[in-house]
Order: structure tokens, then C-alpha cells, then sequence
């Protein structure tokens, strides 16, 4: 009888208990909207089961239709599970591999990168193909803006891409765009049309209401309709207007999803391998945080299965926790609310709070203490390829990347600190290198920088025009008036470069890197924002040497002047006042061509590098000039054989100058007409009197 009476008193605290959770349930959806604002569907599946679902709001503002069982809302990229799944079901059925090239389905993608692009590094993100929404934000027509945009666009477009943002499978990148090439991946392993396989697919898992987008103005019946208010509290139907799938654009009820979730925990009762295989890391995978269109990292400090998705309006979550056999959907037609939070909130509800387990690296212990505050400021780069900043202002330390709001750092110890947000993240500074410590253990290294000044020489050298073969885009860097800026085709007005070093500059969420040549002239920039990594614009014009050198009251400059019939050439040497007037000029050369390309400061004076005719072995030689400060020659030699070898830079050395340029050889002396010629990298070393130390010969200029 006690037994019996303890049995009834147990069930009906449990059910109280399932109760008092339900109704803090239904709290928190009535406190993000009202009945008359756009939607939010909320579901909990818990020990297999579906115990909560809850539809609020409206699907339609324009004719009051309330959102219900039937309501089909765009989940955008939690759908990539399904894509990825149905990549996995091909593959249980032997239809593809995993391990297979991209380009056995898609030959025309990448023909100049030798790695293989595998299946799997397509799903978790770690392909190294470019995003192409944000490829299609540098050409300033993004994606939203491009009516009819599809599939097929967005393929066309990584066909032009002539390389990839890193080695497949070296890091991690998030990338809309591995989502869109598998779609037709399915098309060609399947052999059917994508829609027809999905829609089949979706009937197998009973999601008979599930469908992805094919043509934005096909009706789909009982569509919730997308609202945001601009931050102006006036509701407005955002524009979908293109028919892009497979990555998003999954339209779907929140009673198909609350079936694919129960299928879901309840895989291995009904030995499920697909469901069951699905919600683990991917076999081979160089990284175990992402699998199948899915995030494998722990939420709330509990180990779970998860993917938000935001597309305009629409946005999504879904969150499962394996262990405590429990999962929280929630999706919405209203941009004021946000799925994720609502999600975590409602899944506190069912899980106790739990402090992250701490497990620093052990290098978190070894903190050197006698580095100088005032040491420790400067850039530090990742392995990644991440810039980031370590600044004081008005006495605070701040963490800065790119062109985001500074972070300030709260010291703990000489050294060692957290961020302001986050106490549990450490940051480790180190003699040239900093820590980045995460309480789970992962780290992440930053090397230290040298501090380079930029000399008005590097401004002048980054004008110019660049332009990408991959997007068409081409923009201009302009030095004028001591302002550096940059235009490009869609924007307003020319926006200021900010200097973050030598080789690095910055505007807006833009990162441009230089590259330089052998000369150590700016020959392309690899822009780098968001999910694109280094897309490279080739410099078109301005492919100068260094012809000027800044001093403390104007500057030194060198030139080629031409004789008056055109029949010679000579090095015009000029020091000059800051407004550009001339001080003093010196003129070099003798009866032929004699060309400046560059000029450098030495300790006593400068070294003028270009070419002669005048003087040497051959038709031209590398020809090399040093002077005292005030202009006058100390000496000058020559350096080449028969054909031609001009000079183009130097650099000091401990025993001398190295003088780079290029030397040609041909395979005939007097044959000029069937001679084949070839043009390589030529760095000679000399001593401080111009002698010729060693030469080398490098690679050959296409």
C-alpha cells in the first residue's frame, strides 16, 4: 500500500513538474510577440516524444491569417542537414564516396588547383571554395538584389574562381557555397533532378509538407511571409526574389520538423544507421566541430548536435541534446525575435545549469612575467591569417581585429589577461607571441609582428588600378593630398585606407593584403572579407621600382630623360624641395640608353640601379651608380653578358648591396628570327665598391 501510494505521489510530482515546464514554456513565447506581429513556432521533443508545440503570431500581416499547423516558414541554413543527409544516403547506397573529387561531378571547377577538393570537405566546410554571397557582395550586386538569382548563377560564378581561399582541408571556413555545389553533386550521383530526389527523400522521412525552394513566385501553400521592421517599428514584407536551394530555402512545417526530430532521438531503437550516422563527425574529417550540416560543439555547457539559420526574415534553431534525449526547435517570420536565444532559453528550462569544465592548456601556466607592458603592444597574426591588434588607450589595454570595436583586456597578472566579456578566455603574452586560451583547452597562437614604418614611398606604391578576372570587379587606390583612399564601382565616395602595416590595409570589413614581386613592387592585392579569403585583384597600372626617396626637408629623385632626337637616353639625379621644386640635379649616362629604375639611401649617399646601353658586354646591362649626398658618382659598374640584363632594385647587405633584375639567354647569337629567348629573376650580390661578389639565377618571368 505505501508502495502504491509513494508510485501516485511520484507521477503526479512528475507531472507537475512536466506542467510548471510547460507553462514557463508558453511565458517566454508570450513574451517575445504579440498575436498581431509576424510568427514564431516553438517545439520540444523530449525521450522520443513530441511534448510542446506552439504556434503564435501571424503568417500574413496583410490579411491577418495567425500562423498554425500547417504554416510552411523558411528554415534557411538548418536545412543543410538535409542536403547533407540525402549527400550520406547516396553514399550508403553506394552511389558516391565521400572521399571522391568534387570535379568527377563538376569537371568545368577549379582546373588549376591540383589538391583534391573532396565530398566531405564540401560539407564541413573546410573546401576552401569562397563563399559566393559574399563574393557577390565585393561585385556590389548581392545576392538579395539579384532577381531570378539561382543555382545555376552561383555555379557559374565559382567556375570563374581560378583558385581557393586555402588547401582543401587545412581549416575551417564557413561556406554557403559547398551547399549549392552539392545539389548538383546529388543531381549527377542520383541521376534525377534535385526537387524530384528532395521531395521523394522528404516523403520517406514523413515530412510530406517539407519542400525547397524552386522558383520564389510559385505559390507555396500556407506560406508564412517574411517581416522585418528596418528599425523603424513599421512592419515591410522583406523581398525574396530569388530561387536559390540546397544551402537554405527550405520551406517546412513545424510539425515536420517536430517528426524528423522524433525519428531522429528515437534512431537507434529503430536502428536507424542513416539518422544514427548523421548526427556524429564525419569519417577521415581533419575537424570533429562540424559534420552534416550540423555544429558539434557543446551548448550551454552540455554536449549537443545544433544549426541556426537566418535568411532576410526568416530564421531557425535547432538544438539536441543526445544524452538527455531532448531537442528544442524553434523557427520565425519575424526579424525582431531570433531563434537561437529563444532556444537556449527554453532549453534552461529542462537542463541545470552547468559551469563549462576548466582544462587550460598547459602553457597557460609557464606566463613569462618580465615582458614590459609597453613590449607587448603591436599586431600579432595567426595561422590562420588573422591580424589582430594589441592597443593602449586612455590606459586600457583593448584587443582589436579589423575594423571591429576594440575589446578591452583585463589584467590578472603581469601578462596574463581576459577578456572583458569573457573572464574564462585568457590571453598569454609571450616573448614575440601571444595565447589565445580557451577554458576547454583549444588555443590559439599569434605571432608577433615587427613594427614596420611606412615611408611616403610605400603610399605612392600602392596607387594604382586593380582588378579581378574571377568577379569583374576592378577598384582604385589613390595618394592625394596626404589622404590614402580607395574607390570601387558601387560605392558613393572614396572611403579612407587605413595603414595597418607595411603589406596590410583596411576599409570597412575589407582586409587587403599586398603582394610584391621580386623587385618589391606592389603587384596584386588578396582581398579578404567574411567568408571570402584572399580573392586577388592583379595591379593594372603604377608598376613603378622606387625612383624617390623621402628626406628631412624634400626628397631625392631619379629619372630617365631622353635626348632630344630620341637616339639616347640619361639617369637625371634631382634634390628637391617638399613643394617639388629642384635643389641641385646630376646627370649620368654616355653615348646610348641609359635607364633609372630605383634608388636607395646607403650611409654616405645612394645607390642608383637601372640599365645601359652605353656601357658593358652586351646589348643592355644591369647598371648600378653610387653616389655621395650630394649627387656627385663615386662609382658605377655594369653586370651581364651578350644579351639583355636590366637592374631594377637593390637592398644593403652586410658585405654589400644585392642588385636584382633579369637576365636573358637565347639559344642563338645572330639568329634573331628563330631564336627562342627566355627571361629570369638575376640577383647579383656586390661589395661596397660595386665588385661583383656571386650572382644567381632564378625563376623564369612569363
Amino acid at each position: 500500500m505505501k508502495k502504491k501510494l509513494f508510485f501516485v505521489i511520484l507521477t503526479i510530482s512528475i507531472s507537475t513538474y512536466a506542467q510548471r515546464t510547460l507553462k514557463s514554456i508558453d511565458s517566454i513565447v508570450n513574451s517575445k510577440l504579440t498575436e498581431k506581429e509576424p510568427g514564431l513556432f516553438v517545439g520540444v521533443v523530449k525521450d522520443g516524444a513530441v511534448i510542446y508545440e506552439n504556434y503564435k503570431g501571424l503568417a500574413s500581416l496583410q490579411h491577418n491569417v495567425k500562423v498554425d499547423v500547417n504554416s510552411r516558414s523558411n528554415i534557411a541554413s538548418t536545412a543543410k542537414q538535409f542536403t547533407a543527409l540525402m549527400i550520406l544516403n547516396l553514399a550508403f547506397e553506394q552511389k558516391l564516396s565521400l572521399e571522391d573529387d568534387l570535379r568527377k561531378y563538376l569537371p568545368k571547377l577549379y582546373p588549376n588547383v591540383k589538391d583534391k577538393i573532396k565530398i566531405r570537405h564540401l560539407i564541413n566546410h573546410t573546401s576552401g571554395v569562397r563563399d559566393f554571397y559574399d563574393l557577390m557582395s565585393i561585385q556590389q550586386e548581392p545576392w538579395w538584389r539579384r532577381e531570378g538569382l539561382d543555382n545555376n548563377d552561383a555555379i557559374d560564378l565559382l567556375e570563374k574562381q581560378e583558385d581557393l581561399a586555402f588547401t582543401p582541408g587545412s581549416r575551417y571556413m564557413y561556406s554557403n557555397s559547398g551547399y549549392t555545389l552539392l545539389t548538383r553533386v546529388i543531381e549527377v550521383a542520383s541521376g534525377e533532378d534535385f526537387h524530384d530526389y528532395s521531395e521523394i527523400f522528404f516523403k520517406n522521412l514523413g515530412m510530406n509538407n517539407t519542400i525547397f525552394l524552386k522558383n520564389y513566385m510559385y505559390v507555396i501553400p500556407n506560406q508564412a511571409l517574411p517581416y522585418s521592421d528596418w528599425g523603424d517599428g513599421v512592419w515591410q514584407q522583406y523581398p525574396m526574389i530569388t530561387n536559390l536551394y540546397g544551402d537554405g530555402f527550405l520551406f517546412t512545417t513545424l510539425k515536420d520538423q517536430l517528426i524528423f526530430e522524433k525519428a531522429i532521438q528515437n534512431a537507434k531503437l529503430n536502428n536507424n544507421r542513416l539518422l544514427i550516422e548523421s548526427q556524429k563527425p564525419i569519417p577521415n574529417s581533419e575537424i570533429k566541430t562540424y559534420g552534416y550540416g550540423l555544429e558539434l560543439e557543446d551548448r550551454l555547457n552540455y554536449k549537443s548536435v545544433h544549426h541556426s539559420g537566418g535568411t532576410g526574415s526568416y530564421h531557425s534553431q535547432t538544438i539536441r541534446f543526445p544524452d538527455e534525449k531532448l531537442t528544442v526547435f524553434v523557427m520565425s517570420n519575424n526579424s525582431r525575435l531570433w531563434s537561437g536565444a529563444i532556444a537556449d532559453e527554453i532549453a534552461k528550462l529542462f537542463l541545470p545549469e552547468k559551469d563549462a569544465e576548466i582544462d587550460y592548456d598547459k602553457r597557460l601556466e609557464n606566463i613569462s612575467n618580465n615582458i614590459a607592458t609597453s613590449e607587448i603592444l603591436g599586431q600579432y597574426l595567426s595561422s590562420g591569417n588573422y591580424l589582430i591588434r594589441i592597443e593602449e588607450n586612455d590606459g586600457k589595454l583593448t584587443w582589436r581585429n579589423g575594423n571591429n570595436n576594440p575589446i578591452e583586456l583585463k589584467k590578472e597578472e603581469q601578462n596574463l589577461y581576459s577578456l572583458s566579456y569573457d573572464f574564462k578566455t585568457k590571453i598569454g603574452f609571450y616573448n614575440e607571441e601571444l595565447i589565445l586560451f580557451y577554458p576547454s583547452g583549444k588555443t590559439t597562437v599569434y605571432d608577433k609582428i615587427p613594427k614596420e614604418n611606412v615611408t611616403l614611398t610605400d603610399l605612392e606604391s600602392y596607387v594604382g588600378q586593380y582588378y579581378s578576372r574571377e568577379l569583374d570587379v576592378e577598384f582604385s587606390i589613390n595618394y592625394i593630398n596626404d589622404r590614402l583612399s580607395i574607390s570601387l564601382h558601387g560605392w558613393d565616395e572614396a572611403q579612407d585606407l587605413e595603414v595597418l602595416n607595411r603589406n596590410e590595409l583596411l576599409v570597412f570589413d575589407y582586409i587587403l593584403k599586398l603582394e610584391r614581386d621580386r623587385f618589391d613592387r606592389v603587384t596584386s592585392i588578396l582581398l579578404t572579407t567574411n567568408r571570402v579569403l584572399n580573392n586577388k585583384f592583379i595591379k593594372k597600372t603604377n608598376l613603378i621600382f622606387q625612383p624617390k626617396i623621402e628626406t628631412e626637408n624634400g626628397s631625392i629623385n631619379v629619372t630617365t630623360i631622353g635626348s632630344r632626337n630620341g637616339d639616347a637616353s640619361d639617369i637625371l639625379l634631382t634634390k628637391n624641395y617638399p613643394n617639388g621644386n629642384e635643389i641641385w640635379f646630376k646627370q649620368f649616362g654616355g653615348n646610348s640608353y641609359d635607364k633609372a629604375s630605383s634608388i636607395i639611401a646607403t650611409k654616405d649617399g645612394y645607390l642608383i640601379i637601372g640599365s645601359t646601353s652605353s656601357y658593358g658586354k652586351g646589348n643592355y646591362d644591369m647598371f648600378v651608380i653610387k653616389t655621395d649626398k650630394k649627387g656627385n658618382k663615386i662609382w658605377q659598374n655594369t653586370y651581364g653578358d651578350f644579351y639583355n640584363e636590366y637592374g631594377y632594385s637593390a637592398e644593403k647587405t652586410d658585405k654589400g648591396y644585392l642588385i636584382k633584375g633579369t637576365i636573358q639567354n637565347c639559344t642563338s647569337n645572330t639568329d634573331v628570327f628563330n631564336r627562342n629567348c627566355t627571361t629570369n629573376v638575376w640577383f647579383v650580390s656586390v661589395d661596397e665598391n660595386g665588385k661583383e661578389l656571386s650572382s644567381e639565377v632564378l625563376e623564369e618571368i612569363e
